[in-house]
Formats: structure tokens, sequence, C-alpha cells
């Protein structure tokens, strides 16, 4: 019975056979060595070709397979080309995350700090501890450890079996003018 088509977020219509292929994939990019990132790159190519050219999903996808790769400058185009072409959503917040991740990797942390700033102000949903972390790491490079370790501790508060309240308070602290 062939695949039912869905939208995807910010995408194209895909079919679960693809979406699961692409789990797939990146499910085993652990199984290749770093002398095989090639071929991990040359699956996600694969994937990424079946999808129509306009595709929002193609450039983050591959982008995706080169910063996992150690190539940050290589995919800082791909995911600032998948955001133009419109991703959102869950895959958009994810590619506003890793490209500020990239940006940071390639010296650019100011660049990291403006696109995810934003995100601190969005719908909660799992990445917010993402957005945090990475955030973090960009005003760390910057010369602001004191931001970063407040967002860090903001977000590691909720997940402590006891001190969450001592904790969000801690990293309230550290960036509120002293009194």
């Amino acid at each position: 019975m062939p695949s039912r088509a869905r939208l995807c977020e910010g995408g194209p219509v895909t079919t679960e056979d693809w979406e699961e292929r692409l789990t797939a994939a990146w499910a085993s990019f652990d199984d290749h060595s770093e002398a095989e990132a090639a071929d991990f790159r040359a699956v996600i190519d694969a994937l990424v070709a079946e999808l129509p050219a306009d595709s929002p999903l193609g450039p983050f996808e591959r982008a995706g397979a080169w910063d996992s790769t150690g190539h940050s400058d290589k995919a800082v185009p791909l995911y600032r080309e998948a955001l133009a072409r419109g991703l959102n959503g869950y895959r958009g917040r994810r590619a506003k995350i890793q490209l500020s991740s990239s940006m940071r990797n390639i010296g650019q942390p100011e660049e990291g700090v403006k696109l995810l700033t934003p995100e601190l102000d969005a719908p909660p949903d799992e990445l917010d501890d993402a957005v945090r972390a990475c955030l973090a790491l960009c005003l760390a490079d910057l010369g602001r450890e004191r931001e970063g370790l407040s967002l860090v501790l903001g977000a590691l508060a909720p997940h402590l079996p006891r001190y969450q309240r001592s904790m969000a308070n801690y990293a309230r602290l550290l960036v509120e003018p002293q009194r």
C-alpha cells in the first residue's frame, strides 16, 4: 500500500515513507566514521533529490548533514536558504538553533544572538532548552557569560528534583541590576 502524503510544517508534501527514510538516515549517522562523512551526506542528498526543487526541507537537511560532519561554513548558506524559502514551525525553529550554532562556530556569535533572542518569546516547545543553551554559548563567546549562565540555569531549574525556585531566582539575579 503506498504511503499517504502529508504536508510538513513549512515544507512540501512528503510521504510517511520519505520521513521514515530520513529518520533512519539520521539514526545511522553515528554508524559513519569521519572518513565516511561524504557517504552520509550522499544519503541525505539522495533523499533531498526526491523533493521538489523549491522545497525548504532540501537545504535544511543538506545543511544539517554538512554541519554534523564538521562543515559549519557550508551549512550556513543552506540554513539561510531554507529559512528564506519559508521553513517554519518545528523545523524552522531547529534551523534557527542550528544556524546560530554554526554562526558561532565560524566566528560570528553576534549573528546567533540576533537569531535566537526572539526565540525566547516563541510559544514554548521541546526546543526551548536548546534555544537557551545555544544562545548561552553565543553570549559567552561575546564576553556576556553572566547572561549565558542565567539562561542555562533558568533552563535547568525546572528539571531539578529540588531547588527549582532557588535556581530560577539565582538565574534571574545574575542579570538583574544590583539593588
